[in-house]
């Protein structure tokens, strides 16, 4: 029995909701996101790859591991190499606690909220040691970006989440999600609208799309951090960042509009959660297209100045209305 339970733990770890479900849902959400973003520039985007260029970002990367792998003579060269391998470990081990295919990740510990939190910091300290293990300058303007970036959206980014375990009184993943489902019967949304769109403004900046591609910026530095990486490298790189964007959507999803909980038939509930899931990080996905279509980048002073004098205090805003609204006995 033992085994048997151990072999199904591995097949959630490595196939579904696990290692290659999320790969390829990264990769889904890539092409997603690259539509609608042409579509909103009245553009075709991804077109002859696959149906209606399904495939591209696949073969995108298929193409990159093909590619020469350069390391740059005055790189660190453990360094240089271990980066992209480390951020796709990390990418993949915070989507564990993130509920997919029931109300519960593949992980689920007392207090996850906090070392999601933590875990996701890492992505923005990994691009700084990226960027500086290259060595380039152009690189260390991109570091030094990111760093600044990563000061300003990440306070933010944790309060916002915060607010929604406060809402729920937990810090566990999976006790706001029932909390949400079993006894408020409502997404908390309708309760932290504030938080909610600070946490997509902050988790674009954790993405660095546009608005906030500050720390890549090809027409000001040449690519910034990563322009020393090539190849399987850069491969890599773009599957993390694919992988971020099933992570930011799908902890949305789960804090916010209840989870994958959505009406189901009974004894099918793991096919109708995952496609709960799948249309909730849609949405989101869909919301921060739109937003990244919109706006122009930022200097990094003004996103320095925006995160710091807006978003921090509207966060701590939102903290004392969910107080408030415990106080009252309304949530």
């Amino acid at each position: 029995m033992e085994t048997i339970e151990l072999l199904i733990l591995l097949l959630k770890f490595i196939v579904f909701p696990g290692a290659i479900f999320c790969i390829a849902y990264g990769f889904f959400l890539e092409w997603f996101d690259r539509k609608l973003y042409a579509k909103f520039q009245n553009r075709i985007g991804p077109l002859l790859t696959g149906p209606k260029g399904l495939l591209q970002p696949f073969a995108d990367f298929v193409k990159l591991l093909a590619k020469e792998d350069i390391t740059p003579v005055g790189a660190d060269k453990l360094g240089f190499t271990l980066t992209p391998l480390l951020t796709v470990a990390v990418s993949l081990f915070t989507l564990l606690f993130i509920p997919i295919h029931s109300l519960t990740g593949v992980l689920s510990l007392p207090g996850d909220v906090l070392l999601v939190l933590f875990i996701s910091t890492v992505f923005g300290l990994l691009i700084m040691f990226a960027g500086y293990f290259s060595g380039n300058r152009f690189s260390m303007v991109g570091t030094e970006r990111t760093g600044l970036q990563f000061v300003g959206y990440e306070i933010p980014f944790a309060l916002s989440v915060i607010s929604v375990a406060a809402a729920a009184r937990s810090l566990e993943i999976t006790n706001i999600v029932n909390y949400q489902v079993n006894i408020l019967g409502l997404p908390l949304i309708v309760f932290t609208p504030i938080a909610f769109a600070i946490y997509l403004i902050s988790a674009l900046a954790k993405l660095e799309k546009i608005p906030f591609d500050i720390p890549e910026a090809e027409t000001e530095i040449v690519g910034g951090w990563q322009v020393e990486y090539s190849g399987k490298k850069l491969a890599f790189f773009r599957l993390a960042t694919d992988l971020k964007m099933v992570f930011v959507s799908g902890l949305a999803a789960a804090l916010f509009l209840g989870g994958p909980y959505g009406p189901s038939i009974p004894g099918l509930e793991p096919i109708f959660y995952t496609i709960w899931f799948i249309i909730k990080t849609l949405i989101v996905m869909f919301i921060l297209s739109n937003l990244r279509s919109l706006f122009a980048r930022y200097r990094i002073d003004q996103v320095v100045h925006g995160f710091w004098k807006y978003m921090v205090p509207l966060a701590v805003l939102q903290i004392l209305i969910v107080e408030g609204l415990i106080f009252m006995g309304v949530i």
